[in-house]
């Protein structure tokens, strides 16, 4: 008996190919003789050896197990749809044809052209009339893979035409039946041999799957399989077969081929079958394997532009800190802001100038999933968020975290909290409607429109009775700011607004529509006509609009805010009318905010609200916004409302509703609370402003004390402090020094860049907070000024050791040092004369007229220790050794910005 040996090998799988490795492969493998060969050859591994030897001679080291592996990969690709490449389609085309025609050439496709022979030549004899003798029989016989190699393929499969081994056959059934048997197994008879060899590779294209690792043999496959053996007749001695896994013989030739080969054509299709499960299953599992690297990699990019962002900025501050000259020049650009271009102006000046030295002009772009404006939003970055950052990770907590940061820097009323929570729990603010658990009016519910406009029109003092029609309910004033810039300007265009003003407007406008802020300057100094620090009047508001204009700006609205936030600063009816007189001479829209129209505690204040006024000069353009945040102290509850006269505004805004749209519970609870006026009157608000007023006076004291001028109003729940004595210089960036200081002492304000003060210095203080929080916030604030006083008294003391060393120079440099000292003294001296003239009195008194609380002092002179830094920066080599090299790829341009920046600092 013929048998086979065939000893199991390793899954091999080739290493990544490059595209020119593939299409030489494709190019040898799709050839005709190739093609021919791999149909008609028993086996297949020589071709693809061959295939290997030729990709050796063109430089591509491979083996035959690699090409082999290659093409399968390809094969299956090209079944899914999945190749990378149209080069790939037309070379597995190719390969396809060419196998048809070797196909069609073959008499049997299906075999070599020996088992052709055999098997037609068995035909033919029972064609004659010579069937099979009756000891013909076919064994179909299988190997079993060595056991000490793993078996990653299906069993090799041996037909055998011809006798069995007598001797062998008897010797089973001897093991069966017993030694009577004999004498049957001698009637088989002699017969001659007719040996058939097949294995898998003999099947068409498809011995390609031979190493899928299915090596299961379907159990309607008839075989025999045997252990070790050797090629040739073993007539008379038994082979060693040591695991014998079935036998089975089948009489009558033709019929055992056919089923033979259709139990061998079932377990192929069922081993093919799971090889592509597996395959498909495996580059699924690489795919998912490349997506989690390509997030990997995308995350560590983020990481390093982070990294560098953060020290870009870093020296940005530097730099800014050293720049004393265009100090003067940056108080300057916050006077009269450059003309927007994009979503980057609304970004902070320090992140504006690392932007622009990291990728020039061009919007910066660092989430490639984001559009320019979303970037733009990402980015955007207030000038206290580093502050607030840390305040949320470490809030103070009474208990658990009284080291923690105080927050006197948000305007939220912490001062009713007992008469709200009191309030809420009656039963009537429980009541659930199915209404509220529906869609509704993007306006808002009816019912609480009509609270709403009776709640305005008593409360405001309304001539006649406000129209519940012309109502808008929105989630908060910033949804209203948005939402009317939205509706009232185009993208690019600009609003007139008042500075310093409540900094998250800029945001409220600007992220969403597109929309610029122009301010319109306000100065403590007393100028023209003004009467008080900080005074609005027309004509500064017509100054404004004409420098608008001539930079190219759009200007479409005016925003006031009354009473205004920070300054506090109540407008009576006659400023308010003569505001509304100058938009509708230049046909702006009006947008009033009157969020704190309630909080006004001061007795000698007076509230006249727009909608007191016995006629609108433009009721048209003329919008009223008011909210529960702060008069109700209720920051949480997010209710915003608006009041205007044009129906197309509000049927405008009613589109945008549905982004802003307050729940129906919420609105039910506020319309509760809106009705229950004898809660309002006789409990809530005169307690609310009874405490705000008591809180007031402790803040104002503590600042009289600290010898710290502030602007004295009774209203909102803020004071408006002067702190630059207690900078080292009048810049933006040593208020900002201070700013930190006081971070550090664990107490957080707001510092005038957030509100786009045009002068350095100012600081908002929130009073509205609990009397222990109170006192603990005041007590780390006095830490900090000691801090930054004990800081201004060695500086000084440092200036004047450097001037004293400079007196032994030469007498020429002597005089010329002197004059220039007396000539900054006398500068200085002017300055001061002048400031004093105008704002400094004898003693520190709180004026009844609302004008600047300030005590007299003296004012260092700050310019010997500036000169001083200017001479450091210029004999310092630090900005050049830490220059940075052009990498390949980058703009040239990113470079140049910074070269500017240093020489600029350099001058």
């Amino acid at each position: 008996m013929h048998l086979i040996h065939v000893y199991g090998k390793k899954y091999e799988r080739g290493s990544n190919w490059s595209e020119p490795e593939v299409l030489e492969l494709l190019q040898i493998w799709s050839d005709v003789p190739v093609q021919t060969e791999l149909v008609t050859c028993l086996r297949n591994q020589h071709v693809f050896n061959r295939i290997a030897s030729t990709l050796r001679q063109k430089g591509i080291n491979r083996t035959g197990d690699q090409c082999r592996e290659k093409i399968k990969k390809l094969k299956l690709e090209y079944k899914q749809k999945t190749l990378r490449s149209a080069r790939y389609y037309e070379l597995m085309e190719r390969a396809q044809s060419n196998r048809s025609a070797a196909t069609s050439g073959s008499t049997l496709p299906l075999w070599g052209g020996s088992v052709a022979n055999q098997v037609i030549g068995l035909q033919g004899s029972e064609a004659t009339g010579h069937p099979p003798r009756a000891g013909e029989i076919l064994e179909i016989k299988t190997e079993v893979m060595s056991s000490d190699e793993e078996a990653v393929g299906p069993p090799e499969m041996l037909y055998e035409f011809g006798p069995v081994d007598e001797e062998d056959e008897a010797g089973a059934e001897h093991r069966n039946a017993g030694p009577n048997t004999e004498d049957q197994a001698e009637m088989d008879g002699e017969q001659g041999h007719a040996h058939v060899i097949c294995s898998q590779s003999d099947c068409s294209d498809q011995n390609m799957t031979g190493s899928s690792g299915a090596g299961v043999s379907p159990a309607t496959a008839p075989m025999t399989m045997r252990d070790g053996g050797s090629h040739g007749d073993q007539e008379g001695v038994p082979g060693p077969f040591h695991q014998r896994k079935r036998r089975r013989v089948v009489r009558g030739g033709d019929g055992g081929l056919s089923s033979a080969l259709a139990g061998y054509l079932s377990w192929q299709q069922t081993a093919e079958e799971r090889f592509l499960a597996l395959e498909e299953a495996r580059m699924r599992q690489e795919a998912r394997a490349e997506e989690r690297r390509e997030q990997q990699e995308e995350r560590r990019a983020k990481q390093e532009r982070e990294h560098e962002f953060r020290l870009m900025s870093m020296l940005t501050r530097v730099l800014s800190s050293t720049r004393g000259t265009e100090d003067q020049s940056a108080t300057t650009s916050r006077e009269i802001p450059p003309v927007p271009s994009s979503s980057q102006n609304l970004l902070p000046n320090s992140a504006k100038a690392v932007s622009n030295m990291l990728w020039g002009d061009q919007t910066p772009q660092y989430s490639p999933y984001l559009s320019r404006r979303g970037n733009g939003m990402l980015l955007h970055q207030g000038i206290l968020q580093e502050g607030y950052n840390q305040y949320h990770v470490n809030k103070h907590d009474e208990s658990s975290n009284p080291n923690g940061i105080i927050n006197l820097g948000t305007s939220e009323n912490k001062l009713c909290f007992d008469l709200l929570q009191k309030r809420l729990m009656q039963p009537d603010m429980l009541h659930i409607d199915p209404a509220f658990l529906q869609y509704h009016d993007w306006k808002g519910h009816s019912f609480l429109r009509e609270e709403v406009a009776k709640f305005l029109s008593d409360y405001c003092h309304s001539p006649k009775p406000l129209k519940p029609e012309n109502v808008v309910v929105m989630n908060g004033c910033g949804s209203l700011f948005s939402a009317l810039a939205a509706t009232l300007c185009d993208p690019e265009d600009a609003i007139l607004i008042p500075s310093p003003f409540y900094g998250v407007i800029m945001e409220d406008v600007g992220l969403y529509s597109g929309v610029v802020l122009h301010h319109v300057p306000l100065y403590n100094q007393l100028t023209g006509s003004d009467v008080r620090p900080f005074q609005l009047t027309v004509e500064k508001l017509e100054n404004s609009l004409k420098d608008a204009k001539k930079e190219g700006l759009n200007i479409r609205a005016l925003i006031l805010l009354n009473p205004q936030n920070p300054l506090g600063e109540v407008y009576s009816s006659e400023e308010m009318t003569s505001f509304l007189q100058f938009a509708k001479m230049h046909r702006l829209h009006v947008i009033i905010d009157e969020i704190y129209m309630l909080s006004v505690f001061h007795e000698t204040n007076t509230f006249c609200s727009v909608h007191s006024l016995d006629r609108l000069p433009d009721p048209q353009r003329t919008h009223v916004m008011w909210g529960v945040s702060k008069d109700f102290a209720m920051a949480g509850m997010r209710v915003g409302v608006v009041y205007s006269e044009n129906r197309d505004l509000v049927q405008a805004l009613d589109q945008l509703g549905a982004f802003h749209g307050v729940p129906g519970l919420t609105q039910y609870q506020m319309a509760q609370l809106f009705r229950d006026r004898d809660w309002l009157n006789t409990e809530f608000l005169p307690e609310n402003r009874r405490r705000l007023r008591e809180a007031h006076i402790f803040l104002t004291e503590e600042l009289k004390k600290l010898d710290i001028p502030f602007l004295h109003r009774g209203a909102g729940f803020f004071i408006w402090a002067d702190l630059s004595k207690y900078l080292k210089e009048k810049t933006f960036a040593a208020e900002l020094s201070v700013w930190r200081c006081f971070l550090k002492h664990r107490v957080l304000l707001s510092c005038g860049q957030a509100f786009s003060c045009p002068s350095p210095g100012w600081f908002r203080i929130i009073f509205t907070d609990q009397q222990h929080k109170l006192q603990l916030g005041v007590q780390r604030i006095k830490n900090a000024l000691e801090e930054l006083q004990d800081s201004l008294t060695l500086e000084t003391q440092r200036t004047t050791d450097k001037q004293d060393d400079c007196s032994g120079t030469t007498r020429t440099e002597d005089a010329k040092t002197i004059d220039e000292c007396k000539d900054q003294t006398f500068k200085t001296s002017s300055v001061q004369t002048k400031l004093d003239t105008v704002h400094v009195k004898a003693e520190p008194v709180s004026l009844t007229d609302e004008n600047l609380v300030i005590r007299n002092g003296q004012s260092d002179s700050l310019d010997s220790l500036i000169g001083t830094l200017r001479q450091q920066i210029r004999s310092s080599d630090w900005l050049e050794k830490h220059k940075p090299e052009l990498a390949s790829g980058k703009d040239p341009t990113q470079l140049d910005v910074f070269t500017d920046l240093l020489q600029k600092a350099r001058k």
